[in-house]
């Protein structure tokens, strides 16, 4: 797996110039999001927006830099008790970019090689 840029956090406290007591959580929060796949993602950053409560959807993605639907989307599956979630692949089947036909240049198939 492709290594991840880690996320600076935006929350207002982050963006001061002065250190602030989570700031060193949420570095850590933001380096383990970066090995992990995207349902991991989805669902860690669920579970900590749901620790914080109202607006945690929101406090995490500013944290994080993940939209605020998926985190919805990863407490609407925890909710759920990950019922349906695949467990040897991150995607339900059939899910993702469709595969690609390969397509042959019109020069070659004109002419006569």
């Amino acid at each position: 797996m492709p290594q991840r840029e880690v996320h600076q956090c935006q929350c207002p406290q982050c963006q001061q110039s002065q250190e602030h007591a989570e700031q060193h959580l949420h570095r850590q929060m933001n380096l383990l999001l970066s090995r992990l796949d995207e349902q991991q993602r989805r669902w860690f950053a669920a579970l900590e927006s749901k620790k914080l409560g109202h607006g945690g959807d929101t406090r995490v993605a500013q944290i994080t830099g993940l939209h605020v639907d998926t985190i919805r989307r990863g407490r609407e599956e925890l909710d759920a008790d990950l019922d349906g979630r695949p467990t040897d692949r991150i995607r339900n089947p059939g899910a993702g970019r469709p595969p690609l036909k390969k397509k042959i240049p019109r020069s070659l198939k004109n002419s006569s090689v």
